[in-house]
């Protein structure tokens, strides 16, 4: 029996947290990963319905229930990177909500090794746009 793939973006503990409390306050929320130079590499967190999804745009999958896109270009230079959601000091930058007070949405990152690649290759998961 084959493993199931890894998800493509998870979060951590505190970003769930987070996620959590930005839901009970706000409503549903949702990622947006560009990586463009003006919008700078963090991810960015807007309420339901307020970023218009791409058609192009790739659905990653969903931490703490909150669809997390990226900008599909973005997604072929990071396909062989697992995201990982956290939470850092500081405002967030742009037009993103704060992930609590004095605290932004950050994006780590690991490769998948050789086996999760493989996994991957014979799945879509995470690749929906």
């Amino acid at each position: 029996m084959t493993d199931p793939p890894p998800p493509r973006v998870v979060a951590t503990p505190a970003a769930l947290q987070a996620i959590a409390r930005l839901q009970a306050a706000r409503g549903p929320v949702i990622f947006f990963q560009s990586g463009g130079c003006c919008d700078g590499s963090l991810p960015m967190c807007f309420v339901e319905g307020q970023l218009a999804i791409s058609p192009r745009d790739v659905l990653l999958g969903e931490p703490g229930r909150c669809p997390f896109y990226i900008d599909h270009r973005q997604f072929e230079v990071v396909r062989h990177t697992q995201l990982v959601l956290d939470v850092a000091p500081g405002a967030p930058e742009g037009f993103s909500l704060a992930a609590e007070n004095d605290a932004h949405f950050v994006i780590r990152s690991r490769l998948f090794t050789g086996e999760e690649e493989a996994a991957l290759a014979c799945s879509t998961q995470g690749v929906s746009s």
